[in-house]
């Protein structure tokens, strides 16, 4: 019976190191699309940046003061 589950172990390790190449090519294309949409698009990126600068301190309000009423 060990050895049946030491053969079942070495037929999975090639999917797994299949999988573990596809995974990694898969991120390595959407990190250079990534790059790619922040080259392209980066006078818009810009825009929505300054508009979210509010917000963002509006919540880092609320949370300073929900931490302060403690």
């Amino acid at each position: 019976m060990a050895d049946e589950a030491k053969k079942d172990e070495k037929k999975c390790g090639c999917k797994k190191t299949m999988a573990t190449v596809f995974k990694f090519l898969l991120g390595l294309v959407f990190l250079g699309l990534g790059a790619w949409a922040v080259i392209g698009w980066f006078e818009s990126l810009k825009i929505v940046f300054m508009g979210c600068i509010g917000l963002f301190l509006i919540l880092a309000g609320i949370i300073t003061l929900a931490i302060a009423k403690e």
